[in-house]
Order: C-alpha cells, then sequence, then structure tokens
C-alpha cells in the first residue's frame, strides 16, 4: 500500500506519476492527471487534481443533454457545454439517477447546473461551490414549497414523479411536456417578481396562473412553469383560478442563494479528514468519487470487475485512497458500469462493460475562454 501511494504524496501535484502518452503533464497547468497502479491487489486508479480558485478553471455540473433532464455517455455530455463558458478539459460520471421511463436521468439528489436548479435535495450528500469557488459537502433538505395567497402552503418537488397528494414542480429540463398523471396544472407565467426563469436556488417567485388544465401531458417552454397538483391534494386545497398570483419558493436546508454549481452523491466518504465507519461486508466494485481540500478538487475513478486489470474497491478502501490523496472530504458517486473517467477527448479508465455507459449528469472541469486584451 505504501508503494501505491508514494507517487501520491508528492507535494509538486503528481510529478513523478505516470501520465497517460496523449496526456502529457504539463506544469503550467492547473489539472493533472495520473494513471496510478498497483498490480499486486490488482488496483486500476485515474486521478484528476485541480486546482481551486484558479482563474482559468471552473467547476460545473452537466446534464445528459444540453438543454435538459436524459442519459448519455460521460465523453458526450462533457461536450454538450456552452461553447461560451470554455473549453472542457477533464469530466467524470455523477450522481445515482431515476430510470422511470418519463424521467430517465432524472438525478437522485440535488442538482444545480450553470446556476439552474434541476432537481430538489433528497438528503444524501452533495457537493456543492460558494461563491468564492470553495468546495463544500452537505445533506439537503427540500424546503420547496408552493404557498396560495391566503398563505396555505404545500411542499412541491421538482422534475419528478408525482403521486396522487403530492406536487411536482416542472421545467422544460423535462422536455416538452409534464408527462405527469391525471390531476390539475397549473400553467404559470411571469408575475410581479424582479427575475424569472431559469429557476434558481434560494429564491422566491411571484407567478400568476395563466392557465389551469386537467390534460395529464401539460405542454412545457423555456418561458414557463407548470405546477402538477394530484387528485387527493386537490379536494384539500383552495381553490385556485386564472389570473391568481402565487410564490414559488425554492428554498433547501441550508439554503443555497446564489450558488450556480452543486450536485449529489452518496454515502460520504471523508467527512474533515476523517473516514466513515461501514458495517457489514464491503464488496469490491468499480468506484467514482470526488474529493476535495482546500487548495485543491480530486476526480477520481477506480476500474472494477476486470480480475487481471483491477478488482474495484470498497467503501473503506475508496475512503483511505481520497486520504491519502490529499482530501479532507470526500463523496462517492455512482459507480458500477458508470465509472468514467474522461480528459481532453479521451476516455482514461476501463469501463466494466467494455464501453461507455450512460449516465444522468457529470462534474466537468472547464478552461474558460480567455479574454483578448
Amino acid at each position: 500500500m505504501r508503494a501505491l501511494l508514494a507517487t501520491l504524496l508528492l507535494a509538486a501535484g503528481f510529478a513523478a506519476g505516470t501520465f497517460a502518452a496523449d496526456v502529457p503533464a504539463k506544469p503550467a497547468r492547473a489539472f493533472h492527471y495520473i494513471h496510478d497502479q498497483a498490480p499486486e491487489i490488482p488496483w486500476s486508479m485515474h486521478v484528476v487534481k485541480v486546482q481551486l480558485r484558479n482563474p482559468d478553471l471552473e467547476i460545473h455540473t452537466a446534464l445528459g443533454r444540453k438543454d435538459g433532464i436524459a442519459m448519455n455517455v460521460v465523453s458526450e455530455i462533457a461536450k454538450s457545454i456552452p461553447p461560451a463558458l470554455g473549453q472542457p478539459v477533464a469530466a467524470i460520471n455523477g450522481d445515482f439517477y431515476q430510470n422511470s421511463d418519463h424521467y430517465q436521468g432524472r438525478p437522485r439528489d440535488l442538482q444545480i447546473c450553470h446556476g439552474e436548479l434541476v432537481s430538489a435535495p433528497s438528503g444524501h450528500a452533495c457537493l456543492w461551490l460558494d461563491t468564492q469557488g470553495t468546495a463544500h459537502m452537505t445533506n439537503f433538505q427540500s424546503r420547496l414549497r408552493m404557498v396560495w395567497p391566503g398563505g396555505y402552503s404545500v411542499p412541491i418537488g421538482l422534475n419528478e414523479e408525482r403521486t396522487s397528494d403530492s406536487a411536482v414542480l416542472y421545467t422544460s429540463l423535462v422536455g416538452n411536456s409534464t408527462h405527469a398523471p391525471a390531476g390539475l396544472a397549473l400553467i404559470l407565467e411571469r408575475g410581479s417578481s424582479t427575475h424569472w426563469l431559469p429557476l434558481a436556488a434560494g429564491e422566491t417567485y411571484t407567478p400568476r396562473v395563466r392557465e389551469i388544465s386537467t390534460d395529464p401531458d401539460t405542454p412545457l417552454s423555456p418561458d414557463i412553469l407548470v405546477v402538477s397538483l394530484g387528485q387527493r391534494l386537490v379536494s384539500k386545497a383552495p381553490a385556485i383560478v386564472p389570473g391568481m398570483s402565487l410564490q414559488i419558493i425554492t428554498e433547501t436546508s441550508p439554503n443555497l442563494p446564489g450558488v450556480t454549481t452543486a450536485i449529489g452523491g452518496g454515502p460520504t466518504l471523508v467527512r474533515d479528514g476523517q473516514v466513515m465507519e461501514w458495517t457489514g461486508l464491503q464488496a469490491r466494485q468499480p468506484r467514482s468519487a470526488v474529493g476535495w481540500n482546500h487548495d485543491f478538487l480530486f476526480l477520481v475513478e477506480v476500474d472494477g470487475r476486470q480480475g487481471q486489470l483491477s478488482l474495484g474497491m470498497s467503501f473503506p478502501e475508496l475512503a483511505a485512497y481520497m486520504v491519502k490523496l490529499g482530501c479532507t472530504d470526500a463523496i462517492n458517486l455512482d459507480g458500477g458500469g458508470s465509472s468514467t473517467l474522461w480528459v481532453l477527448g479521451n476516455v482514461m479508465n476501463s469501463p466494466s462493460e467494455g464501453r461507455e455507459r450512460a449516465a444522468a449528469n457529470a462534474i466537468v472541469v472547464i478552461e474558460k475562454n480567455r479574454r483578448k486584451p
């Protein structure tokens, strides 16, 4: 184990590591890639180390398609980054996801993509970056809700399946229509809010009810919101009429006003430099993880299910590895066949299924466009 981690303990940022031939180490660059190995186990690990708060780099999240929720391979997700933001240089698969017919690729937990709130939190560990570019880990709870003029309020989900006694807010990220079951659909347009779409976290919106529909598959467009109310909820809630002003509150606990980048995962691997504890059988699997300290972010993929190349890691093994890399905090991401690390146009790891498998989202490192003097 000591031999395995020797190069990763160097302060020079993997300078002594074995770099892929088509991705040479460039000391002037604020990110580095290394392929680390432990043949005696065997293990094969792929690591990208990124300098946080570097003026030339940004950390973003991305969805399966450029304009919404879908499944796609990481190499294509990375390319979907808007050119105006810069050039993607590295990416790793992200959160777990829903696999339902109509919301395939909807992240399991919180995601904020280029400032747009994609999905509501569900209590799992999430990575988020503050306005200074510092990385944080929090288990968020949703406080998203809709409020009637008289103060009556109901919690709302976001871009997800709706039950008969719940309410869900839909944006055009889910496609051309809501695909919601029978109920009441409120088509909301911009009202007295000083700001409108795209939807952001930690804000209060005051939309106007443009129309009320019983169509279970209500059309969506980028300039409206639709709240779908289940039939049981409708029977208990106050009446709603066209022209009424409602409040949509996109609060989380803790709240995230101004945050432009966040993504879920789990479980927590490392917190404040301490490895988490697990009980029961810990199987070795292909793994993806993101970790960080005050100065650097680490994207880590561990190959697995390939006996001659790499067996994969258990959670305790992966957590210990993240600490050895220098992480004070780290979160597991979706693994197995989804585990993919992409650098400068190349998939660097060996996917367990022999090819890239589609993922719901990704963490993407962007080299920003340099302004001309």
